[in-house]
């Protein structure tokens, strides 16, 4: 298999486990990672092989690759749970990406099996809390839908680790997009969150909304000031909170309530020093 494997960093220690091939939906402007992969759900004969090939070595966390595993219907992803549950003995955590369309494909009894087959975590980029930035990407999903998805999983004894995209709405909408972006995750109190600022990796449609004036880009003091103020707006119960990949302007590791206000001061006294740049979008990396 050569196609690219993507994994969330934290799971750099897990068994990767490539069940799928490239990403169901595909046609996010942001997002290049499988735009030169076709879609392909393995088959068990497949996966039983691969599955073989790890076999009796010890493994205590497993990522199911590549972008949205939970898409598979219920009776497959239980069969490849009910499989790693035979392989791996030890196995304490089997975690995934998961858009919301396929939490909610699936009943809360359904994820309560899954939850009962060693699944933990479910990785989901909600990328924006706001309706209108979420069409302006081609997001594929509302933010309500995602929400209904985040709060089910949770229902069942699943984590849900969110992401947000810092600058996906532009300088038009940052406002809107960090508003409606904290409220969202109000109601969804995930256990994970984090931020990463989008890039505009060349090729890619969100490059191309750069280019041709539709979105214009963010400076780094204006990611740094949506950060800002998607924190501020933060009311979350028990999260771990991080900003700290390599494309974000200043790395950032919180746990909210606890850190909130002196999250905020540091934002603040970071964007009065002058040192960012509030012209051009500053250092970016080449990709996510």
């Amino acid at each position: 298999m050569n196609t690219p494997l993507y994994r969330p960093p934290a799971e750099a220690g897990s068994l990767i486990l490539q069940v799928d091939e490239g990403c169901p939906y595909n046609r996010c402007t942001f997002c290049s990672m499988y735009s030169e992969v076709p879609y392909r759900c393995l088959d068990m004969d497949e996966i039983r092989q691969i599955v073989d090939a790890e076999r009796g070595r010890s493994a205590q966390r497993i990522f199911l690759a590549d972008g949205d595993v939970m898409r598979r219907p219920f009776d497959q992803l239980r069969e490849i749970l009910e499989l790693l549950n035979d392989a791996f003995p030890d196995v304490a955590r089997i975690n995934t990406y998961a858009a919301g369309s396929g939490i909610l494909d699936k009943s809360e009894e359904e994820l309560k099996v899954f939850k009962s087959l060693k699944l933990h975590t479910l990785y989901m980029g909600i990328e924006s809390g706001d309706e209108e930035t979420l069409e302006l990407v081609c997001k594929g999903e509302t933010a309500e839908q995602m929400v209904e998805a985040a709060l089910r999983a949770q229902a069942a004894g699943l984590h849900m680790s969110i992401m947000v995209l810092l600058g996906l709405a532009g300088t038009a909408c940052s406002a809107e997009h960090a508003r409606n972006t904290a409220l969202v995750l109000n109601r969804m109190q995930p256990r994970l969150l984090s931020f990463l600022r989008v890039v505009p990796v060349p090729g890619s449609g969100f490059a191309g909304q750069i280019a041709s004036g539709e979105i214009e880009q963010l400076s780094e003091r204006g990611v740094v000031e949506e950060l800002r103020e998607i924190i501020a707006g933060l009311e979350l119960q028990k999260t771990v909170l991080r900003a700290n990949h390599s494309s974000n302007v200043v790395p950032v590791e919180a746990r909210m309530p606890r850190d909130k206000a002196t999250l905020v001061d540091q934002l603040d006294s970071l964007v009065s020093s002058g040192k960012l740049d509030g012209d051009s979008p500053g250092h970016m990396p080449l990709w996510l």
